[in-house]
């Protein structure tokens, strides 16, 4: 009780400020191309209280999930005056650039957070500066190829000798589309051995964002097995008994050190049952677990368990303003385009709807960001949130912020207003449909609490 509590206090704190912000946005554009705004409305719904200065109501309101700001002659159907200080008497490109300006809102607003978060607290994973020694090799992988297997220690990567992770990956960043050259050493029969290996670094990107797991290549991030911090409810790792403060040992047969080697097993088995060996305290305990595809919470597609790991072993770095910048900025690209990466999944049917999260999920991961030690979780969710929100008020529905673009765009192409009836139908039929969804992420929510089998008959 006390955690739903924190979990909808955080929620509604969390989802104010970024609405706050979505719409200061319009509110500031609208001001600076003096187009009269008659509220300001931090919910929907009846009017709670607030002050007016002005033309406009400052005003919160009773439903708290979402706000607006209401300028004059804006919503269709209205009785337009010609009064300058309308909306629609102003320049088309000025109403687009209005339209634009909550969603760049929300941009800056996470890119200013995870600036801030990086010149403060920025965690970097231990074995980045530690030997570079290998995890999971899958089958049939470049890595696999050239002979690479799990705990080789490598001590040469091209012309870096005795490499730490860090080095390997910047080596092989520029090495992409080429062999390397790369000498490890195992250990066979007890004793230690030197190979000599071949590496072809193959990289459809040529060489952008190239990850060296994407050759097969994974670090091993920690000398121990991987930690369990909480098990997401009905998936198979509940359904196997899994518990949090679960460590993995190994999976079918394999050790495992990372969600990367877990999900390269999974893969390898194809979506047959997999044995797990977990600890739990001082005990060994034996069980399976049936795999199910689905997002790996990355945008990645692939087998999964449902679980939440323990992070590896980081230090904290405080990083100067322009590194700072460089690491927010590539923050912020890389997750828009998993973000952009999951809306196309579910458009074309390759990802399952009933993935995403809605108020309840939220609420339920900004109650595990606030309950974890330090805020930094919270502020990362923060930026998260946000570039949700920005990029999903730009998608091209209308009542949203890239729905009233392109009307404003195809009526600049056609040189005319399209018809008032035909807009306000269309916003009818959005507003329904918006609707329907919300409600069936809702349930999706409620279901995913599995709510209905903790019931006594």
């Amino acid at each position: 009780m006390q955690f739903a509590f924190t979990a909808l206090v955080s929620m509604l704190i969390v989802l104010g400020i970024m609405v706050l912000v979505h719409e200061f946005g319009h509110f500031a554009m609208a001001k600076l191309f003096r187009v009269r705004v008659e509220v300001f409305s931090i919910g929907f719904g009846t009017r709670l209280f607030g002050f007016r200065r002005g033309d406009t109501d400052y005003r919160l309101s009773l439903l708290p999930l979402g706000g607006y700001v209401k300028m004059s002659g804006e919503t269709p159907g209205e009785v337009r005056t010609g009064d300058p200080a309308e909306f629609a008497s102003h320049p088309r490109w000025q109403r687009v650039l209005i339209g634009l300006a909550g969603p760049v809102a929300n941009f800056i607003l996470a890119f200013v957070l995870m600036t801030g978060l990086y010149m403060m607290h920025n965690e970097v994973e231990n074995y980045l500066s530690q030997p570079a020694v290998t995890d999971v090799v899958p089958p049939d992988s470049p890595a696999a190829r050239a002979g690479f297997k799990a705990d080789d220690h490598i001590v040469r990567f091209d012309k870096d000798v005795n490499p730490t992770w860090e080095q390997v990956r910047i080596r092989a960043a520029l090495d992409v589309s080429s062999y390397v050259p790369v000498t490890v050493e195992r250990v066979v029969d007890g004793q230690t051995q030197r190979v000599n290996l071949e590496l072809y670094l193959a990289d459809s990107s040529k060489g952008q964002d190239f990850e060296i797991e994407n050759v097969g290549l994974l670090p091993r991030m920690q000398a121990g097995p991987l930690g369990v911090r909480d098990v997401m409810p009905d998936n198979p790792a509940d359904k196997a008994g899994m518990k949090a403060g679960d460590s993995i040992i190994s999976i079918n047969g394999q050790t495992v050190h990372s969600v990367s080697a877990v999900m390269a097993v999974l893969q390898q088995g194809g979506g047959k049952p997999a044995n797990l060996v977990i600890q739990r305290g001082s005990q060994t305990i034996n069980m399976t677990a049936n795999p199910v595809w689905g997002d790996d919470g990355t945008g990645r597609m692939g087998y999964r368990l449902g679980f939440h790991p323990e992070l590896a072993p980081f230090h904290v770095e405080q990083l100067p303003f322009s590194k700072a910048v460089s690491q927010s900025v590539t923050f912020n690209l890389h997750n828009s385009g998993y973000i952009i990466d999951v809306l196309k999944r579910l458009v074309t049917h390759r990802s399952n709807v009933q993935q995403l999260s809605g108020p309840i999920g939220i609420a339920r991961q900004t109650g595990e960001a606030v309950t974890m030690p330090g805020w930094q979780p919270l502020i990362a969710l923060m930026a998260l949130i946000s570039l949700n929100l920005g990029i999903f008020n730009l998608l091209p529905i209308p009542i949203l912020d890239g729905g009233m673009i392109v009307f404003l765009c195809i009526e600049g192409i056609l040189r005319r207003d399209l018809n008032q009836e035909f807009k306000e139908r269309v916003y009818q039929v959005a507003f329904v449909v918006l609707i329907l969804f919300a409600a069936f992420v809702m349930f999706n929510d409620v279901a995913k609490l599995n709510i209905l089998s903790k019931l006594k008959p």
